[in-house]
């Protein structure tokens, strides 16, 4: 068992937050932009960390070894960018897409505070 839903129960379409199909459309096109980045320090964390000694140093002094800096990295997005948390209301929120790219957003916006 996993455990109980994250994020509110709406779902928008045809509201002030996806007004038609062309927006919603539209969000789902943003995904690749907020994911690529975060698939690309994953991907390269490993090669850089094998270049560099004091990298490797550091991630292994602060998180133990490459792949448990990977995996913090990934809980963390997966915890906290899909959870509504970047909406003006938990109701705006949804569960859509909306909802979802607006934590993703908010997540990364707080990425400067982050250990990792």
């Amino acid at each position: 068992q996993i455990g109980s839903w994250v994020g509110s129960s709406v779902v928008h379409l045809g509201d002030h937050n996806v007004p038609n199909a062309h927006f919603f459309i539209d969000k789902y096109t943003q995904v690749p932009r907020i994911l690529n980045p975060v698939v690309a320090v994953l991907d390269e964390l490993p090669k850089v960390a094998a270049r560099d000694p004091a990298i490797r140093d550091y991630i292994e002094g602060s998180f133990d070894s490459v792949e448990g800096c990977r995996k913090l990295i990934m809980a963390d997005f997966c915890r906290h960018a899909f959870d509504g948390s970047g909406a003006d209301n938990f109701f705006d929120a949804g569960s859509c897409i909306d909802g979802r790219l607006t934590s993703a957003w908010q997540w990364c916006s707080k990425l400067e505070k982050k250990v990792y």
